[in-house]
């Protein structure tokens, strides 16, 4: 049984035009590292949040979501409480806008098993502190405030948080974007090692393909709340079968890309007031044909790749040969693509 099984979940907020979530699916197994990776207002935190039903007000939401087999679109309060605190954890993306500044460290680390799990004060300290060596931090941390650690130390902190409840599944929504390179390495290299040694379920949601390569087991590409694409880490990079996951490689800085300006993906996401029919990358698609315009393609397997799927009409026409054809020809295919266009 996988940790997270998402399954056709549709998100629909008032006045807008199209699903911010149009039938995702998505799995997590234990110990293992998906990736979740798009744009910005793809609908990647969206898809996130919702697997602990924290949701914008007025939304509606359908499918299925499930964490450990149990469906959190149908939980109730108490069955949520549970979940959150024990079930499944977020490391949000600002460790300071997620932690009070007025608030000891050790009291942010220990409210939720005193209030939820019914632990004793020093059975709640001796967890935290466990967790804080854990992630590289000294009990001395639970004495002091957020305002005495770093950035960095303080993400390390929110993962120890996540780590309290002995979750079967961590979500970590883009939980590097405000450090530096350098510790941004530490934390995910510190993510790795607690979810190999904790047994836990990870999704990563990133726009950083690079990091996303690095920590992943399998991608999830995301456009306009839809899956572009999907597939083991390594063959998804080498191999792009969707013009989309395409141009986001493009436009990847590379050390060993030629001199010149960097590639973009021209125009822009449709807009939540706009109705979309057909694919959605459609008008930005080198590739795109009336059928692309009229009718929107189902997210299927590749034939020789049975755990590579994409959602595009002309997947044969990029990444020819299985074997060989990596994600640098595959751009330098769409860029003489783009030209003739």
């Amino acid at each position: 049984m996988n940790t997270l099984d998402i399954q056709a979940l549709r998100l629909h907020l008032p006045n807008t035009a199209r699903p911010v979530l149009d039938g995702v699916d998505l799995t997590v197994a234990a110990r293992e590292t998906v990736a979740l990776v798009g744009e910005s207002g793809s609908g990647k935190t969206l898809t996130s949040r919702s697997v602990l039903r924290l949701l914008p007000a007025g939304a509606r939401a359908e499918g299925a979501v499930r964490v450990a087999g149990q469906d959190v679109l149908t939980m109730t309060a108490d069955e949520l409480r549970t979940l959150r605190t024990r079930t499944a954890a977020m490391v949000f993306q600002d460790p300071r806008a997620a932690i009070n500044p007025l608030r000891r460290l050790g009291d942010f680390l220990t409210e939720s098993l005193l209030l939820s799990a019914g632990a004793s004060p020093e059975q709640a300290e001796r967890r935290a502190g466990e967790l804080l060596a854990a992630v590289g931090l000294g009990e001395r941390v639970l004495r002091q405030y957020p305002g005495e650690l770093s950035g960095g130390m303080l993400q390390r902190v929110m993962i120890a948080a996540a780590l309290m409840g002995g979750p079967r599944l961590i979500l970590a929504d883009e939980p590097t974007t405000a450090l530096d390179v350098t510790t941004q390495a530490e934390v995910v290299s510190l993510l790795g090692e607690l979810r190999e040694r904790f047994g836990t379920g990870l999704l990563f949601v990133t726009h950083d393909l690079g990091l996303a390569a690095a920590i992943s087991d399998r991608v999830y590409v995301m456009y306009a709340g839809r899956i572009a694409e999907t597939g083991p880490a390594g063959a998804l990079f080498e191999r792009p079968r969707h013009p989309y996951t395409a141009a986001l490689l493009a436009s990847t800085p590379r050390l060993d890309a030629p001199r010149g300006r960097l590639a973009a993906i021209e125009g822009r996401p449709p807009g939540l007031r706009e109705a979309v029919t057909g694919c959605p990358f459609a008008p930005r698609c080198p590739l795109a044909s009336s059928l692309c315009a009229e009718q929107a393609p189902e997210l299927m397997p590749l034939a020789f790749e049975p755990e590579h799927l994409t959602a595009c009409h002309h997947s044969d026409r990029l990444g020819d040969r299985p074997d060989g054809a990596g994600s640098r020809q595959t751009s330098d295919r769409l860029d003489e693509e783009n030209t003739r266009a």
